[in-house]
């Protein structure tokens, strides 16, 4: 996810009330303590409320079989090994009950795809782990073309997103001694050549912006000299550099990002030690170079290109006229490109159901294919190879576990390699679509999955998933989970696609965006009320689920229609909008949200905040509230300042603050299945009781 000096503590002492409507003066934030992430007191509020609520979930006689059931899932050997695909091998990070912490390993590309991989360990997470003293997760590594046998790994203790970097010799399966290592940031580096690294990170003491992201671009040799690029602003969010290949994995020069905000980028070409404007739109994103072309996603109308386009740029002639790679019809969204050794693969929704095109300069212009996977899935191009056209692609949907597919990108050929076997029983289950009106009008689609001959007389404990912002769209995906721990006992499952995901592309999204961001709330309510009205369930059995940018609209929609739903589970959120900016990486998201220091702005988020909106004497839902202790994206204030403002007001909550695992919350398998386990406990207590 994802600054001039603050006037919010006098422009909220003019506009605002803690306990009362926008209009009225407040007092300072008597929680500010609990922003002290890791302070003696902050945590002792936190040991003690996660002491309550392990009582009452843990202590539910249905957490033993749903931890049981979780823990089965997750750490189950007969996975998928999701490839990472490096020059001629196949990597992947394996975690069980035995390797929490995973193990990195490799196979040949043959053995994998004949389904006979004979794993090699390249590191072993949990021994460093153990020998360091440290909680060691895996977060990837970038390898040097074309032999790819030097790796730059990222380690990240605890799961935050700030890593070390570490030089690795694949072929001797050690960190090189003496080799390439950086210390934890939020830092994003790559390979110049053997002896020279390309890296955005706070070099000296200060370069980093709000945001807390770096500004300075620089390379770093391996005697330790380093040589500035570029450099941006303390106001941006952050600078980035991609690396240009030619074929043979040789570095051409730079494709650096100067994101001056988080939608809106400058993009320069650096080459020779000359830096050159690249001539696109402020909203548009890099994707990778193919056929001496740039890639690149607009997110704006320009130059007769339809926003959510994919464009092109001969890298010789940047300043040439673009060329249209691929433009989404009007029910289309592209949610993401991947760049082979010459093609390119974009993967897009069409009426929120999947599929993959490949594209080439065939007859001196760009044409595409679509490639022949399976009918009604949801697709992620897992990973692409930079010295072949080959692809890894997942499938999957509601009831269809994932599928893993090897695609030769050249000839079309697709092959099915791998597939999860079923987690629990989808005979039982069915899936529909619908659409509602919100508030202004617009048809908004949502997916139902429930226990097939469910009475439609507003029974059905039924969870409602939402998120809506940075144009992420929530297509159908297999959630195993929910379905062994909710679906067979009868509850049923809806993603509500409402405004501000990607759905039908950066429209859909930036309809909300800023002043506009009550339509998102809107869209959800509306779901809400569909689903009562076809009689698929009731405000007694509607339960809702969000985390991150989720935990906005969960906390929005729990004080503005407390009577709506009977269950809230808000995680990992963002909730004090009028502070959000001031916290982890809050600063780099005023694109989406607005900017709470500027009194425009402050007014209409001061309208929906969570935080601020909670009022006394109203009969609220008992919200479960979690968080983890080591999120460096999406502060873990948010969480504790929600669940003390309710406890203020005499509001029944719970409140549950992992102390590992990050943003994700996912990095360790045992934690994750204590996770959802105490998730759906709270939720059958809340609506199947």
């Amino acid at each position: 996810m994802k600054s001039k000096p603050s006037s919010l503590l006098r422009l909220l002492a003019l506009t605002l009330a803690l306990a009362g409507p926008p209009s009225a003066a407040r007092a300072e934030d008597p929680f500010l303590w609990l922003e002290e992430v890791e302070s003696p007191r902050a945590l002792d509020w936190v040991a003690r409320q996660n002491a309550r609520t392990a009582a009452v979930l843990e202590g539910d006689r249905r957490y033993p079989t749903f931890l049981q059931e979780a823990r089965a899932i997750f750490t189950a050997p007969d996975r998928i090994a999701w490839p990472d695909l490096r020059g001629g091998a196949v990597d992947n990070l394996w975690q069980d009950a035995d390797h929490i912490q995973g193990l990195w390993r490799t196979t040949g590309a043959d053995a994998y795809n004949a389904g006979r991989p004979q794993w090699t360990t390249l590191l072993d997470l949990d021994a460093l782990s153990r020998a360091e003293g440290r909680n060691w997760i895996f977060k990837g590594a970038t390898c040097l073309p074309p032999a790819a046998t030097l790796c730059l790994v990222r380690l990240s203790d605890g799961g935050g997103d700030a890593v070390e970097l570490r030089e690795f010799d694949v072929t001797r399966r050690a960190f090189v001694e003496g080799g390439f290592r950086l210390p934890a940031f939020k830092q994003t580096v790559d390979w110049l050549d053997r002896d020279t690294l390309v890296a955005s990170r706070e070099w000296t003491p200060g370069e980093v912006t709000a945001s807390g992201y770096p500004f300075v671009l620089r390379t770093l040799n391996r005697q330790g000299e380093t040589r500035e690029v570029f450099r941006g602003q303390a106001s941006d969010v952050t600078v980035a550099a991609s690396i240009l290949r030619d074929g043979a994995g040789q570095s051409l020069g730079l494709v650096i990002n100067r994101a001056v905000d988080f939608f809106r980028s400058e993009f320069s070409l650096w080459r020779g030690g000359r830096l050159v404007r690249l001539p696109l739109p402020l909203r548009a994103t890099y994707q990778g170079s193919a056929q001496g072309r740039m890639i690149f996603i607009i997110k704006e109308d320009w130059k007769g290109f339809s926003r959510g386009s994919v464009v092109a740029l001969k890298r010789d002639d940047p300043a040439g006229a673009p060329e249209l790679v691929f433009a989404p019809g009007p029910r289309q969204a592209v949610q993401e490109v991947e760049v082979t050794a010459d093609l390119v693969a974009v993967n897009l929704l069409d009426d929120v159901k999947g599929a993959v095109e490949i594209f080439d300069m065939a007859r001196g212009r760009w044409t595409g294919e679509r490639l022949p996977l399976p009918r009604d899935a949801t697709f992620q191009i897992v990973s692409a190879s930079e010295t072949d056209d080959v692809l890894m692609v997942s499938a999957e949907g509601f009831l269809e576990p994932p599928s893993l597919w090897r695609v030769d990108a050249a000839t079309g050929e697709t092959a099915r390699i791998a597939s999860l076997p079923a987690r629990f029983q989808p005979e039982g289950a069915s899936v529909a679509q619908y659409w509602t009106t919100s508030s202004d009008g617009t048809r908004i689609p949502y997916f139902v999955v429930s226990p097939k001959g469910a009475r439609k007389d507003g029974s059905t404990p039924t969870l409602m998933y939402g998120y809506g912002g940075f144009e992420i769209a929530k297509p159908p995906i297999y959630l195993p989970e929910m379905g062994k721990l909710w679906l067979e006992r009868g509850g049923a499952y809806v993603i509500a696609n409402i405004r501000g995901g990607g759905e039908f592309g950066p429209a859909w999204h930036q309809s909300v965006m800023r002043e506009k961001r009550q339509l998102a709330f809107d869209d959800f309510a509306a779901v809400a009320r569909d689903l009562t009205a076809r009689g698929l369930t009731s405000p007694r059995r509607l339960g809702i689920y969000g985390r991150s940018n989720g935990g906005v609209l969960t906390t929005v929609s729990m004080t503005q229609h407390p009577k709506l739903w009977n269950a809230v589970v808000v995680e990992s959120p963002l909730v004090d909008m009028l502070r959000y900016h001031k916290l982890s990486a809050g600063a780099s998201w005023v694109g989406e949200y607005g900017d709470p220091d500027a009194p425009a702005d402050a007014a209409f988020i001061a309208r929906y905040s969570g935080y601020q909106n909670l009022k006394p004497g109203v009969a609220y839902p008992e919200a479960y509230i979690t968080t983890n202790t080591r999120d460096d994206r999406v502060h873990p204030g948010h969480a504790r300042k929600y669940a003390a403002r309710l406890e203020a007001l005499g509001v029944p909550y719970l409140y549950y603050e992992q102390t590992l695992g990050g943003h994700s919350n996912d990095s360790d398998p045992e934690l994750n299945a204590r996770r959802w386990a105490r998730h759906y406990v709270y939720l059958a207590r809340r609506l199947m009781d």
